[in-house]
């Protein structure tokens, strides 16, 4: 099964889309197998973090924008503003896809651990990812 999940994100920052996916792969009635996700995005990432302590996710914002910041003089590529270079980047060191196993018709994700989308854009927008679940 490969079926096409829209997320809208209001801004830049990691938004869990674990709910989501969870009901994508119970609806695919595969008992053991993978789930793969890929963000079919230049400026946006997946992540699995952890979803029990928000300060996690703030601090993981913090210290990206801190390595990759916004009006660097380096930057050429700046035709959608100021965080266009650095989207491209912060995308170019997180993930574009994710592999998550399957047990028992379920993500096997640790007791604290979520699916995040990471949007690297300020002003955000319509995400699309894709979401395989097989054996």
């Amino acid at each position: 099964m490969v079926k096409q999940l829209s997320v809208r994100t209001p801004g830049q920052g990691l938004h869990e889309v674990t709910a989501q996916i969870a009901a994508l792969v119970g609806q695919a009635g595969v008992d053991d197998g993978l789930c793969t996700l890929f963000v079919r995005h230049t400026s946006a990432s997946l992540l699995v973090q952890e979803n029990a302590d928000p300060t996690a996710k703030r601090d993981l914002e913090r210290w990206l924008n801190r390595l990759v910041p916004e009006g660097d003089s380096f930057y050429q590529h700046d035709a959608e503003g100021p965080d266009d270079m650095p989207a491209h980047i912060k995308a170019a060191l997180t993930a574009s896809s994710l592999s998550i196993p399957v047990m028992h018709g379920k993500l096997a994700l640790g007791t604290w651990q979520g699916i995040y989308l990471w949007e690297h854009r300020r002003r955000g927008g319509e995400r699309e990812l894709l979401v395989h679940v097989g054996v």
